[in-house]
């Protein structure tokens, strides 16, 4: 990572002046100056041709580079230099630059940050000194630097060109900095390095100083970086072994130092402020006498933090001419000698005083620091977790015996920091995940939308004053920007691996969000009994209910931190070169190529991740020798092996930097000339998708707004997302009137919305009544105080029943639970002499009626009840309990509209929202008999959307027993459902719940899925790639890109072949393991659609015919569509091999019928069935001894599902399943059968199978 190596001295004349003087009194502070630079190139191949004076290297630093900024200069080709391996261009960053030396490092601040305290003559040699620097661009971009200050006697003539002018030595001491600067944060190995080079430089006299100096920089930068994943780069500098350790992923940067520093100097809840002032954008300054504590505590800090990331000025080290930088009026993190402590703090207000070398954080305001705390569960969390840590080193080793190789020594703290460094980077994380979990649930991603104030309402009143501040910052708003991206990042994964089940269910419905009968139970019972003794003991004084939170906090992320550590491997780079020979150096880079060609061809090919880093590797150092080709071909082979790590930069530039030769071979290799069309495709959609990253945030509308605008408005303010619901909403609010609503009627409608909400958090429930409600029942409406046939009090509605709450001594009273309502009527009560109208409610449970006085409330309720109870029982006939979510918003929303009309024909629009009560009147949706006894349950795959999606592909894959839920990912069943595109929605098959609510392959349309070897799901594409998903950890990191044209059928052969095809008739088979394609040939026909294996050949469906073909490609047999449907433009659908009875079953597109053919008579078929009200057929599968058949009705286009006994030929069963065309079946391990339907209805239903 050593990208440049600067020298500075004191200015030599000043010495010789010292030298002469001879004894001096009082030891002066010297000027100091850029003595030497040492950047690549290193060497090139023009001055090997030329001989410029007879070296081969680049000529060396001028007197006047030393004045000026050090500007980089524009690259004209990669890889002619050999600087571009600098430990400093891993291609994930700029590789468009030559001249390493970052574009805004100010050579003449450099003196000052290499002596921040000024440089010293000392009568005495002393100890060499290390510190750390950080330097920022203007584009945020960081630099990292490790400066060593060693003492040498001052010699007559100072360092007149390198060359002793005399041998007398004095008795004064002066000080050089050697500062080596590079992309990467390895502090600890380039600190390493320089200890290494001061071993050779001490015995050394001046002459040949600059030279070794410029021969190490060269070794440097010879040093590839190594790619994110599980692969270490060791390089030998003599004595040391030095380790560059990778990072985690591309979106962290690499860890090299000692994250339990910040530990050691601080107790957790001093950590904790710290962490508060960098999230609140505060200004803070940190404080040590020892410099190097400085940077390396502030980029500690960085990384606490991470995946948010530090947007201010970061200038962790400051020295003494630079404290006006103090004076900033904007947020930033500097640090500066302790002894300017008091001077900083009386100077400046509001400034964070963070003082490491006494572990305390105070303010320089007179009233002290004013930060608010860590949202409270998150914070207890933590405090638990940090006293857990072990960071004593040598309670690790006191068992162990001395090694007698330093090498040896160093490796084994090195190991035992990096399982440290993993620990605190998990807890740190956490408490990242911990304080902004819930973000997730006030955005709204269609339209980019925070819903602020919202999530800010909905926090326990001791944590507001912490996102109060928080919600404003930099620092959070593009860490909201990550999310509406959906970027799958360190923070997204804990989050998703840590959600409860409960919350996975609660997400299922998309119902209004009001406190369950277990959270009010929580408020107002007292919780000892149910509390983690051990936790317990160890928290202050909390309300119970916060108690709760933090509890279910602290179990819910315990299984985010049992994480198991990747194995780490090393790859050791050959003993180095004469590093200033061009010739020398071209042979070192082939070395390392044919290690690594060896390394390759010795990982297992089910390794992939570990295969990445070593082709990663090889395309780096192929591209810095120079050949590009072999580079691009590494990096193609990133698609099979782990595309996460596709360095998109990198190679952009190198395919810009292909000469017209080097084009016309890559057009040659179809795999590099798909890879250069990609590379240039995925570029432009990057930077056509900058311009529509803005975050917005929720505010009213503030001019009228017709249809359109007002969905828009209502799906933002996230009361209801469906569309359908939304435009019922807008004809109730705009009965009567011009189609538009006004902002006044808005607000007022959102403000009525918001207060309901609100009440419903203050209901109080005594435990008298709670014990009769289930744990996840919400009160939805309270009526006032009200006479009932049953005594006095409030009746109040949940989502399963009516109940009256008896007033006096609060009572229960059940009225009625939906299900159980016969009739709901408006009647008249009379009073003295006046008539009060009132609610009859009568039900299967009880003889008598119920009767509500409810007076002016009595239509408003009679709507809601009857809604209710419309969508209880749709949901009861469709055993679909989304039915009574939706019919749960209708009525809340007529609530909110009566209330915000507040006139005559304010009921008459109410009646707009009645969706399912006018459902009821208009068509009685009876289900059939058999429908109703097969159909278990239905579950709706498109709830995170505004409107139903078309359900294309299902798959099944069974769970694995004995994997721990500890480990990444569970053992359960899954359920893989693929919706328009591109979106793969995974559910929890043992519970129904939404696992992953989407995982992105591609933006097209997926054919079809295939489980494979339990470990990765494969899913074909109409963009042609085959995308692999691996089952662990839910993402998308390979791809297979070899077909044409799209991917419509997947299978698998025995368990080390798959098998896929594309519509234009190729065929391919595939090794598993390696990702190779074994086989390909084509075959001749009307889109191919899809393929089975069946007892050595392969069975290939297309639109005109049905093909057997022989492994090999040669066809067998063929079968062309039966006489009878030749005529009418129809085509095969699907197909079926009944293997046990040696039988073929087709069907056709658009014909209610299945053909029967035998396997040894493929002429015609023997057997025609005929499918009752069927006009075509889409899917076929076997379950037991029986065929289900998918597809449509003659009739309102509706979704029907056939059951044919595979004995008799007959049609067993005919089930009504959806009310749009079967697009989709898959069986459940033969227990079950599910079925996924086209847009309009956009439901997955699960069946019993007899």
């Amino acid at each position: 990572s050593a990208v440049a190596c600067v020298v500075v001295g004191a200015v030599s004349s000043t010495l010789r002046e010292l030298y002469q003087q001879g004894k001096i009194k009082e030891l002066p502070l010297l000027e100091t100056e850029v003595l030497q630079v040492h950047a690549p190139p290193f060497v090139t191949k023009e001055s090997v041709s030329s001989e410029t004076k007879g070296q081969g290297h680049a000529p060396a630093f001028t007197r006047i580079q030393r004045r000026r900024s050090f500007i980089k200069k524009k690259r004209v080709r990669p890889g002619m230099a050999n600087g571009e391996a600098a430990m400093g261009s891993d291609g994930g960053g700029g590789t468009t630059e030559d001249i390493s030396v970052p574009k805004d490092l100010d050579l003449i601040a450099l003196p000052q940050l290499c002596f921040p305290g000024g440089l010293q003559i000392a009568s005495e040699q002393r100890e060499d000194s290390y510190h750390y620097l950080v330097f920022t661009d203007v584009f945020g971009n960081r630099t990292h630097a490790v400066v060593v200050q060693y003492y040498r006697p001052i010699q007559d003539g100072g360092h007149q060109n390198g060359h002793r002018l005399s041998s007398k030595s004095s008795h004064l001491y002066t000080a050089y900095g050697i500062c080596v600067i590079s992309k990467y944060p390895y502090y600890n190995a380039l600190r390493d390095c320089l200890s290494c080079l001061l071993s050779q430089l001490k015995p050394s006299w001046m002459g040949d100083f600059e030279e070794r100096v410029k021969e190490f920089s060269a070794k440097l930068a010879l040093v590839p970086i190594p790619p994110p994943g599980q692969l270490h780069v060791v390089f030998s500098l003599r004595p040391l072994q030095i380790g560059l350790p990778s990072r985690e992923d591309k979106d962290r940067p690499a860890v090299d130092l000692d994250l339990h520093l910040p530990f050691l100097c601080f107790r957790p809840r001093q950590l904790l402020q710290i962490i508060t002032s960098l999230l609140t954008e505060q200004r803070v300054v940190l404080f040590s006498c020892d410099w190097a504590r400085l940077t390396l505590l502030a980029e500690s800090l960085m990384l606490f933090i991470h995946p948010l990331v530090w947007q201010h000025p970061f200038v962790p080290v400051l020295s003494s001419q630079m404290l006006d930088f103090l004076m900033a009026p904007t947020a930033y993190l500097m640090g500066c000698h302790l002894h300017h402590y008091e001077e900083v703090a009386a100077e400046t207000d509001d400034l964070i005083l963070v003082n490491i070398d006494d572990g305390t954080v105070s303010s320089s305001s007179s009233d002290g620091v004013d930060l608010p705390d860590v949202p409270l569960a998150a914070r207890e969390c933590f405090l638990t977790r940090a006293e857990g840590l072990q960071m004593h080193y040598d309670l690790e080793v006191c068992h162990l015996g001395s090694s007698t190789d330093v090498n040896d020594l160093r490796a084994q703290r090195k190991q035992w920091q990096r399982k440290l460094n993993t620990h605190i980077q998990n807890i740190t994380l956490e408490l990242i995940v911990n304080i902004f979990r819930e973000v997730h649930d006030h955005l709204n991603y269609e339209h980019r939308v925070f819903n602020s104030e919202e999530f800010f309402r909905s926090r326990e009143p001791t944590d507001q004053p912490f996102f109060k501040k928080v919600l404003d910052t930099h620092i959070f708003h593009s860490f909201l920007r990550d999310r509406l991206n959906r970027k799958m990042d360190a923070f997204t994964r804990m989050e998703l691996s840590t959600r409860t089940e409960a919350y996975r269910l609660k997400s299922m419905t998309e119902s209004p969000r009001r406190p369950t009968m277990q959270e009010l139970a929580r408020k107002y019972t007292s919780p000892e009994s149910q509390l983690s003794k051990r936790l317990g003991a160890s928290l202050p004084n909390l309300g119970e209910e916060m108690l709760f939170s933090v509890l279910e906090t602290f179990d819910r992320t315990l299984i985010g931190l049992k994480s198991p550590q990747k194995p780490v491997r090393c790859f050791k780079l050959p003993d180095f070169p004469p590093p200033l020979a061009y010739q020398c150096v071209q042979n070192y880079y082939q070395e390392m190529i044919t290690l690594l060609d060896k390394a390759i061809s010795g990982v297992a090919s089910e390794d992939s991740s570990l295969l990445a880093c070593y082709h990663y590797l090889r395309g780096f150092v192929n591209t810095v020798a120079g050949k590009r080709l072999d580079a691009l071909e590494d990096f193609q082979n990133l698609y099979k092996t782990d595309t996460d790590v596709f360095p998109g930069e990198l190679v952009n530039a190198l395919v810009d930097s292909l000469q017209d030769g080097e084009r016309a071979q890559a057009n040659r290799r179809t795999e590099i000339k798909r890879l250069i069309s990609r590379v240039k495709k995925d570029h432009e959609r990057e930077r056509a998708c900058h311009d529509d990253e803005a975050v917005k945030r929720f505010q009213l509308p503030k001019k009228h707004m017709q249809l359109e605008d007002f969905v828009r408005h209502v799906q933002e303010s996230g009361i209801v997302k469906d569309q359908g619901t939304i435009h019922r909403l807008f004809e109730a609010l705009t009965v009567g009137q011009q189609k538009q609503v006004d902002p006044e009627l808005f607000r007022v409608f959102y403000t009525f919305w918001k207060e309901t909400e609100a009440e419903a958090q203050e209901v109080a429930l005594p435990a008298s009544v709670l014990e009769h409600l289930e744990a996840n029942e919400c009160v939805f409406k309270l009526s006032s105080s009200v006479k009932t046939s049953h005594g006095v009090g409030k009746i109040a509605m949940t989502q399963r029943r009516l109940f009256l709450l008896t007033v006096g001594r609060p009572g229960y009273v059940e009225v009625s639970k939906f299900r159980d309502i016969e009739e709901v009527k408006i009647s008249s009560a009379p009073f003295l002499l006046l008539r009060i109208p009132s609610l009859k409610i009568k039900t299967t449970m009880r003889k008598e009626t119920f009767e509500v006085n409810l007076k002016s409330e009595v239509d408003l309720w009679h709507l809601m009840v009857k809604e209710m109870w419309a969508g209880r029982k749709m949901a009861d006939d469709h055993k679909d309990p989304q039915y009574m979510q939706q019919a749960l918003t209708n009525a809340l929303l007529m609530d909110a509209v009566v209330g915000c009309l507040q006139s005559q024909k304010a009921i008459f629009a109410a009646t707009k929202l009645a969706h399912f009560d006018r459902m009821k009147l208009e068509v009685p949706m009876m289900v059939p008999k058999t429908t109703s006894e097969t159909l278990k349950h239905k579950i709706n795959p498109s709830l995170d959307l505004t409107s139903p999606q078309a359900v294309d592909v299902l798959l099944y894959t069974p769970g694995q027993l004995g994997v721990s839920s500890d480990s990444e990912g569970d053992g359960n069943p899954k359920l893989w459902c693929a919706l328009s595109d591109g979106k793969v929605v995974v559910f929890d098959a043992a519970s129904w719940s939404m696992q992953q609510s989407q995982v992105q392959v591609g933006s097209s349309r997926v054919n079809c899925m295939l489980g494979v070897d339990r470990q990765q799901v494969w899913i074909g594409s109409q963009n042609s790639v085959i995308y692999i998903i691996s089952t662990r950890s839910m993402s998308c990191n390979k791809q297979l890109t070899d077909h044409r044209s799209e991917v419509t059928g997947l299978a698998l052969g025995d368990p080390k072949v798959a098998y896929s095809c594309s519509a234009e008739g190729t065929v391919m088979a595939w090794d598993v393991s390696t990702l190779q394609v074994r086989k390909q040939f084509r075959l001749s026909c009307d889109r191919l659609q899809s393929v089975q294996l069946c007892s050595g050949t392969l069975w290939c469906c297309a639109r005109d015919c049905i093909m057997e073909v022989w492994k090999n490609g040669t066809l067998h047999r063929k079968i062309s569509l039966p006489e009878q449907l030749c005529g009418s433009p129809t085509a095969f659908s699907s197909f079926l091999l009944y293997q046990e009875k040696e039988q073929l079953w087709t069907a056709c597109i658009d014909v209610g019928e299945l053909c029967v053919w035998h396997h040894a008579e493929l002429t015609k078929p023997f057997q025609r069935i005929q499918l009752p009200d069927c006009a075509g057929v889409t899917c076929l599968i076997k379950v037991k001894n029986q065929i289900w058949v998918g597809g449509r009705s003659s009739g309102k286009s509706r979704g029907k599902i056939y059951i044919v006994d595979t004995q008799r030929h007959t049609v067993e069963k005919e089930l009504v399943a959806h009310t749009d065309c079967v697009q989709a079946l898959c069986s459940a391990e033969d227990r079950y059968v599910l079925s996924g339907a086209a847009r309009e209805d956009g439901k997955i239903a699960i069946w019993k199978v007899e």
